[in-house]
């Protein structure tokens, strides 16, 4: 159990290491919030916890989605981590961005008198060393996993929400550290406390912007995205290399959980291969793509004449 315990951390190093950051940082700026008054401190401390909250998500979808198939759900639980990064994608929207506009506001219409923002400073510093370790943590462990994809395009295909989103996140709450710290120095080098609220504004603009960004790529892991086109080629070249296959029709594949891809193959036999002979051949094909690719946990290989199939694609083009 124990050592069990300690291989979860391990596996999820990135998600502990930022609720611990993020737990430490809320409190730290409300405290000075409370201290000092500053708008953009307390929008930040908002924004912490908002994070941390969002960390917590995470590990109970990582947690949810290692059930295994049942009857109601025969392809796994996997999915259902798509669906808590998509929740947490409309927290840091509604709660993280929209409380900060909201108080950013209200500090602009009706601004506090400024008091010693040394408090302030002190904070914003250790904030920005813990999120910044929290931070090479995520960009360490993304970089390790993207190969050599681009960031963007790494970002893109990458089927594991936890390990992007926290790359957001704390990318996010770094540009927001910043434009908090000049909200503070431009509030008392300038004697106007609303620049404080304007600040606050900006990184609920910043906040808003991330959560879109999130939502998108969760929206289309929900939906259902396709394996890496490397594996679908390898699936295709395997089936296509057997003797007994005169042609591959088409490979569809759809990520049913990070590391677990279901794949359909259609293929065209020759014709002399006997009933009982296809049955011995699909289970050698699919014994060859588990071994070639480990993450198709499910494959249904189906013999389909080529002109069948390019009929039947062609009818629900038509359709559709």
């Amino acid at each position: 159990m124990t050592h069990g315990f300690v291989q979860r951390i391990r596996d999820n190093i990135v998600l502990y290491g930022a609720l611990a950051a993020n737990l430490g940082i809320g409190i730290a700026k409300f405290v000075a919030a409370a201290i000092t008054g500053s708008s953009s401190m307390l929008t930040e401390g908002v924004h912490s916890c908002v994070d941390s909250g969002n960390q917590i998500l995470l590990l109970y979808g990582q947690h949810r989605a290692k059930r295994p198939p049942d009857e109601v759900h025969p392809f796994g639980y996997g999915r259902e981590l798509y669906f808590w990064a998509f929740v947490v994608a409309i927290l840091i929207f509604a709660v993280g961005a929209g409380v900060s506009v909201y108080e950013g506001y209200l500090h602009i219409i009706e601004p506090e008198e400024l008091t010693d923002p040394l408090v302030n400073y002190i904070v914003l510093a250790i904030a920005a060393l813990l999120e910044g370790s929290s931070w090479f943590l995520a960009m360490r462990e993304f970089r390790e996993s993207k190969g050599r994809l681009g960031w963007w395009q790494a970002i893109r295909r990458s089927k594991d929400p936890a390990g992007f989103i926290v790359l957001f996140e704390d990318s996010a709450a770094l540009a927001g550290l910043v434009i908090a710290a000049i909200g503070v120095w431009a509030s008392h080098a300038f004697a106007d406390p609303r620049i404080d609220g304007i600040a606050s504004i900006v990184i609920g603009l910043i906040l808003g912007l991330v959560a879109m960004l999130l939502a998108r790529e969760a929206k289309g892991l929900l939906i259902g995205e396709r394996a890496d086109p490397q594996v679908v080629e390898t699936v295709r070249r395997i089936v296509a290399a057997h003797p007994a296959v005169t042609s591959v029709n088409h490979v569809r594949t759809i990520h049913t959980a990070p590391e677990s891809v279901f794949a359909a193959v259609s293929a065209d036999f020759v014709d002399s291969v006997t009933m009982g002979e296809g049955e011995t051949l699909i289970e050698e094909l699919e014994d060859q793509l588990r071994t070639a690719v480990p993450t198709l946990s499910s494959i249904y290989i189906r013999p389909e004449k080529h002109e069948n199939a390019v009929s039947t694609a062609t009818d629900r083009g038509l359709a559709g």
